[in-house]
């Protein structure tokens, strides 16, 4: 598949060969649905709370006489049935999980089968070099409307250059635009705006990544591991040794 690449002033420059195949080769709509509603379950904190009749703010004092009036007893205005009431089972604070998963390779499959959707549809701009000298507003604006961008965008910027960081300075603060790190691409970062805005170095980076990894080898041999330093084992102390040389006696 050719991909065109544009430069910063939105003109077309050259093309991006990307292989369908390292990217599922047809779309799984069931395997990115499954895979956006767990992320989109993930994000759910599980806090929700509702108000009790105790909990509303308001006055105690009882509404009406008790007898004579010919209506049902009541105290005050709290109870659930009058308007602005409390709940009658109102939610505690027992934190709710909503937590959802899917192995690793299921995951990279599906947000890789959803950049090729994007793909499919045309809407990936891929741009030659994500870079601004300066952190200017005006700058990112005129490379929206050079690439005709009508509807929202996913913007995945690179980290440590100064050049990217120029890039998510300015556009942090540009409507209908989200800025997220390359790393963190995702089927419900993609599905969830209508164009990806990338680097061409940044979705090479990406597609020959850890993301790539979708057998085996994701396990084996996985990309971008850290080998933690092994824990130091603490020195024995006196006692220790009094200890177990009193146990060495006793056995021998």
């Amino acid at each position: 598949m050719e991909v065109p690449v544009y430069n910063m002033q939105g003109a077309e420059v050259g093309a991006m060969s990307i292989d369908e195949q390292s990217l599922g080769g047809m779309i799984n709509a069931d395997l990115i649905k499954q895979a956006y509603v767990m992320y989109h379950a993930n994000r759910r904190q599980g806090s929700a709370r509702t108000k009790s009749r105790s909990d509303v703010e308001g006055s105690t004092r009882k509404i009406y006489k008790q007898k004579g009036t010919g209506r049902a007893r009541h105290s005050d205005r709290k109870p659930n049935i009058f308007r602005g009431g409390g709940h009658a089972h109102a939610k505690t604070r027992t934190r709710e999980d909503y937590h959802l998963d899917m192995p690793k390779k299921m995951r990279r499959k599906a947000n890789r089968n959803a950049l090729l959707a994007k793909l499919v549809d045309g809407e990936v701009k891929i741009i030659d070099s994500m870079t601004l000298a300066e952190p200017k507003t005006k700058g990112f604006q005129a490379l929206m409307a050079g690439l005709a961008l009508d509807r929202s965008a996913l913007v995945a910027v690179g980290v440590g250059s100064e050049g990217a960081n120029n890039v998510r300075l300015s556009a942090r603060n540009v409507d209908d635009v989200t800025l997220c790190a390359v790393e963190q691409l995702t089927c419900f970062e993609l599905l969830n705006h209508r164009y990806l805005v990338i680097g061409k170095a940044e979705l090479e980076a990406w597609l020959s990544g850890p993301s790539s990894q979708t057998g085996k080898s994701a396990k084996v041999e996985p990309m971008g591991r850290v080998d933690r330093k092994p824990k130091r084992r603490r020195p024995y102390s006196k006692k220790t040794f009094v200890k177990s040389a009193k146990t060495a006696e006793g056995v021998a």
